[in-house]
């Protein structure tokens, strides 16, 4: 399976609770809810079918946790691809401390999650979708799992809060593949990973 990650980041690249104010308020952040006001019609159609076509979806316990509270207590809408898709396929949740999943179809992987993954992407054609799950993200970036990096980027400076990628960390040059924007405000990049930066010599 392909392994895409999808993240929705601000100008200065916060990832951090998006959705509402109450969604994660780790370090204190208090500006949550930064997305929804600028998510408009286009751009959730654009995301119900990036939803659709995963085979699988690999989350990290955080992200996990705040689907499951969402998505996987509400009622079928009986028109959301996200729902449809987060509610009918695989699960696979990267942890050491989430003793029991409730939401149906979740697998637990406390383990090897490296070789778990090399197991996840080679058993079957598809895609294999990470959904937020910061940590997560940049340690499968770190471990050169990543094959597609979706990036929907709003036009907002939230100006505090987890960023998508560290001060320091390990440099990676990315292939643009597609570039689109709806509506003049969200911005949707597809890059994919192409091995280490080229660097000017002085």
């Amino acid at each position: 399976m392909k392994l895409t990650t999808i993240t929705n980041v601000s100008v200065d690249g916060v990832m951090q609770g998006l959705g509402g104010p109450n969604e994660d308020r780790r370090g204190g952040f208090d500006r949550g809810g930064w997305a929804l006001p600028l998510f408009e019609a286009e751009a959730e159609r654009f995301l119900g079918e990036i939803y659709q076509r995963a085979d699988a979806f690999l989350l990290g316990r955080r992200t996990y946790e705040i689907f499951a509270a969402s998505w996987g207590t509400w009622a079928d809408p009986g028109d959301s691809l996200i729902w449809t898709a987060l509610n009918t396929r695989p699960k696979y949740v990267a942890s050491t401390t989430l003793a029991d999943a409730q939401w149906a179809d979740t697998t637990i992987l406390s383990g090897d999650l490296a070789a778990a993954i090399g197991d996840l992407k080679g058993s079957a054609e598809g895609e294999l979708q990470v959904h937020g799950s910061g940590e997560l993200l940049r340690w499968l970036l770190r471990q050169q799992l990543v094959d597609e990096i979706v990036l929907l980027t709003y036009p907002v400076v939230v100006g505090q809060g987890a960023r998508l990628f560290p001060d320091a960390g390990p440099d990676m040059a990315l292939e643009l593949a597609t570039s689109r924007a709806f509506a003049n405000v969200l911005a949707a990049q597809v890059y994919r990973p192409a091995g280490r930066p080229r660097y000017a010599a002085e």
